[in-house]
């Protein structure tokens, strides 16, 4: 019995794939690591003794969600090529995840509120990330349509 044979393996290769593809697939894949190491170790911690705050929770599952998201950003690039639309997602969402995600767990396991009030703006990057990454998914899918 013959391996299986992929026509296109050079197309795949990440040779091809954009710099900025790499990079969001990378990150989000350490950022959802991350997120299963912090869901464990906030369990056992004893600040949490008493159980996870909602606003950890909160914090957890935006991370494993935008997680999810600079994957399929990391991939978007790859489809629709090097779009700046799609690039700024990227980065508005790993902007999110610190000023959201990573504020709440500085807050709520070392005490640190110096930062506080930018927890609102690492929402307002994550909308603002979502609708960047539909333009550019809009262009990228728009300009494969005139070219077939």
């Amino acid at each position: 019995m013959s391996s299986p044979s992929f026509a296109h393996a050079s197309d795949a290769s990440p040779e091809v794939w954009p710099l900025s593809a790499r990079w969001f697939l990378v990150l989000g894949a350490i950022s959802a690591c991350a997120s299963v190491v912090f869901s464990a170790a906030f369990a056992h911690l004893p600040v949490f003794a008493g159980g996870v705050p909602a606003a950890v929770q909160t914090a957890l599952s935006q991370q494993q969600f935008h997680s999810l998201g600079l994957l399929f950003t990391g991939l978007a690039l790859r489809v629709c090529g090097a779009s700046r639309w799609i690039q700024a997602a990227g980065w508005l969402m790993l902007v999110g995840l610190l000023l959201f995600s990573f504020n709440l767990y500085a807050r709520h396991v070392f005490g640190w509120d110096a930062l506080r009030p930018l927890v609102p703006w690492g929402g307002m990057a994550w909308i603002l990330a979502w609708l960047a990454l539909a333009m550019g998914l809009a262009q990228g899918f728009g300009r494969s349509n005139r070219q077939a």
